[in-house]
């Protein structure tokens, strides 16, 4: 199979540096372009590819490259777009997207070669896979709870990770997690719903990413636990998606779920 390019979007950020690491370090990829905003462009310097702070001018220099973005909502979407545009497939590690600007991700992959994953590591897919076995099985009786930790720095909250948990169990429920999760505990509640799914968001420090979903029971109680050790984990993820995304038809926004099947 031929080298597979890869254009990194925001490179001089923390996810950027890494993934174009891992593209330099694999014979299976080559780094054929860098992007990053106006006001960082220093943290361009030593990248030995196309570089530039106009997206489109890198995509024109690198045609068939695939689009790798971990940056941010707003800026995701225009990477979606213009690889739509120019033909370039795109993998969008990004979450925190509004409900009107994922219409607009999804929007853009039925047009192009697009996949967006609110988590790119292969573990929490996997998990994802799982739990609705376990709602299956332990049935009404267990109440569901999810908590997420991050670095002090993460701008979204709950994680896009988190919520993609805690719609893999309210849809194993048959509920819509809109309709069901809790965010936000405080004074006098009342005692909790069996309906309702709780999430919550620890900050601080240096923490990469460590999710928990609880089924807590009469008598007992289950614990499923991730943990990322290393921003490389969603980096692989991202690179193993841009070799298989370059190979898919036009026509939906494509998931994780794709991929792994």
């Amino acid at each position: 199979m031929s080298v597979c390019d890869v254009i990194v979007m925001g490179a001089g950020g923390r996810m950027g540096r890494t993934v174009a690491a891992l593209v330099l370090a694999d014979k299976a990829f080559r780094l054929a372009g860098v992007v990053e905003r106006p006001d960082n462009v220093q943290a361009l310097s030593g990248y030995e590819c196309v570089t530039g702070v106009e997206a489109e001018s890198v995509f024109a220099k690198c045609p068939g490259a695939v689009a790798i973005d971990f940056t941010t909502p707003e800026s995701s979407l225009k990477t979606a777009n213009l690889a739509t545009k120019l033909g370039n497939p795109a993998v969008i590690g990004t979450t925190g997207f509004t409900a009107a600007q994922a219409k607009e991700l999804e929007n853009a992959g039925r047009h192009g070669r697009i996949f967006w994953a609110p988590s790119m590591s292969v573990g929490i897919n996997a998990l994802v896979a799982v739990l609705p076995k376990l709602v299956a099985a332990l049935g009404p009786a267990y109440d569901l709870e999810i908590t997420e930790i991050h670095h002090n720095r993460k701008a979204d909250s709950p994680s896009g990770t988190a919520l993609k948990l805690g719609q893999a169990v309210a849809a194993a429920r048959g509920q819509s997690l809109a309709d069901v999760k809790k965010c936000c505990r405080e004074g006098m509640i009342g005692p909790r719903s069996k309906e309702e799914i709780g999430i919550m968001a620890v900050r601080g420090g240096d923490v990469v990413g460590d999710h928990t979903v609880y089924f807590l029971g009469p008598g007992e109680r289950i614990e499923v636990t991730h943990r990322a050790h290393s921003r490389e984990t969603f980096a692989q993820g991202a690179l193993r998606a841009a070799l298989w995304i370059r190979n898919q038809p036009q026509g939906k926004l494509y998931s994780m779920a794709d991929m792994l099947q």
